[in-house]
């Protein structure tokens, strides 16, 4: 039996504390309203039937609301089956800070996005390359540090990670 880029995908994540839920478009309002703990924040999804502001999410949040949130929700894409791993690139719409400074990281993904390895990945980021992408973060679940002992979670940056998958993308 072969697997699949997101079954292989999911598989890398098994032992982190990450929460993945697949889900066809349709079915996004459930599954996203379950992840969120408000106050929310969130930058515009590559989804032109899909918006935030249908969502109880802050767009454009201010500095004092980001520092308040409790989720950020942002979109990621390529993801790296291999690692488990997903991109979230840097742009001004504020996506970096939006992933990194809430407690908690929502991160909706087309399942098409989901590429076998991290050369996949960069062959996939090249064209955005060219045309000035200038930073992205690649994320395995919660940060995490083991300095004295145990891994200790969202030492610098979410506690939590919340990964939705868009099985019809």
């Amino acid at each position: 039996m072969t697997t699949t880029p997101v079954d292989a995908f999911e598989q890398s994540l098994a032992d982190l504390p990450v929460r993945i839920r697949r889900t066809a478009t349709d079915d996004l309002d459930e599954t996203l309203e379950a992840c969120l703990d408000p106050p929310t924040i969130g930058v515009a999804l590559p989804f032109d039937d899909i918006s935030l502001a249908d969502y109880p999410i802050t767009l454009n949040p201010t500095g004092e609301e980001l520092l308040a949130a409790s989720t950020g929700v942002t979109a990621g894409g390529p993801a790296i089956a291999e690692y488990g791993s997903i991109v979230v690139t840097s742009r001004f719409d504020g996506t970096e800070h939006t992933s990194l400074y809430p407690d908690k990281h929502v991160i909706v993904l087309a399942a098409s996005d989901i590429v076998p390895t991290l050369a996949n990945a960069i062959s996939e980021l090249e064209e955005a390359i060219d045309d000035g992408l200038t930073s992205a973060v690649i994320t395995t679940g919660p940060s995490a540090t083991a300095d004295m002992g145990a891994p200790v979670y969202g030492a610098h940056g979410p506690e939590e990670v919340d990964v939705i998958i868009l099985t019809d993308r």
